[in-house]
């Protein structure tokens, strides 16, 4: 008889295991899901309505003086939107309208405003950009 290697004993071990059928072997199934929780599906939540007496909003600028402000008030059940521009102004005043109607003008009026302020910044900014590359391509300092 002859000695064989132990290493071949185990590797036939290793291929014995391994080689058996895939129909014979049962699902591995982890511990953990069979304890699980069952979590439901989030239910939505829709904000409650804005309060729309008192409902502001200001418009964009440097400075509190020349800035607007648009605010919702009621007034005998009807709605009303008080636009002012700087702090100590007499309102231009809108309405009489819906409660939804009046936060979609103060919402419309304030993203108009940050609109045209931002496109006026870029515009001045352009400028003064065009106007420093004129003064460096006449050599001014």
């Amino acid at each position: 008889m002859t000695q064989s290697d132990p290493t071949d004993n185990a590797l036939a071990a290793i291929a014995s295991i391994l080689d058996r059928p895939e129909s014979h072997r049962e699902p591995e199934k982890p511990a953990v899901a069979e304890h699980a929780p069952v979590i439901p599906p989030p239910i939505p939540v829709t904000p409650p309505p804005i309060e729309a007496h008192g409902y502001s909003k200001h418009g964009p600028g440097p400075m509190a003086s020349i800035r607007f402000k648009w605010t919702v008030r009621l007034e005998n059940g009807d709605y009303y939107v008080d636009e002012t521009i700087g702090e100590n102004s007499t309102p231009i005043v809108n309405g009489p309208m819906s409660r939804e109607a009046a936060i979609q003008m103060v919402d419309d009026r304030e993203s108009d405003a940050r609109r045209r302020f931002e496109q006026l910044k870029s515009e001045m900014t352009g400028r003064g950009a065009a106007a420093n590359l004129v003064r460096k391509d006449s050599g001014e300092a």
